[in-house]
């Protein structure tokens, strides 16, 4: 009997030592893993300024090339109006307009006036009826 409670000693003594090195050491991971996680998002959030800030650096060169190629509209619209003789012509006009309907999708009616200022009113967009009905 004797011998089983000598042997049970070592086994207690290591139990309790591994309790000990628990209760000591998992607060210490947490606070460590708390730490870690607290780097990674600060990581994470610094990562995010970067990204935003190149962002805005690209919208604003965007802006400025936008305002140059609005520049150079302008000024090739004042060499049209010059070269006109500094008037806008009816040919230039319907020009500039012809031009503007090729951003338009093809679902727009347009309305063409006829000789007495009436519209047409969609006489070509009506179904066709088959012969045989």
């Amino acid at each position: 009997m004797k011998t089983t409670k000598l042997a049970l000693i070592p086994i207690i003594a290591i139990g309790f030592l591994f309790l000990i090195v628990f209760l000591w050491g998992y607060p210490q991971y947490r606070v460590w893993s708390q730490e870690m996680e607290g780097k990674a998002e600060f990581a994470k959030a610094e990562q995010n300024r970067r990204i935003k800030i190149e962002e805005a650096k690209a919208n604003l060169e965007a802006e400025k090339l936008n305002a140059q190629a609005e520049i150079e509209r302008a000024k090739g619209a004042a060499a049209a109006i010059k070269i006109e003789n500094g008037a806008l012509s009816e040919k230039y006009i319907q020009y500039l307009w012809v031009r503007q309907q090729n951003n338009l999708n093809d679902k727009t009616v347009i309305y063409i006036p006829t000789e007495g200022n009436l519209p047409i009113l969609e006489a070509g967009r009506a179904p066709k009826k088959s012969i045989s009905e």
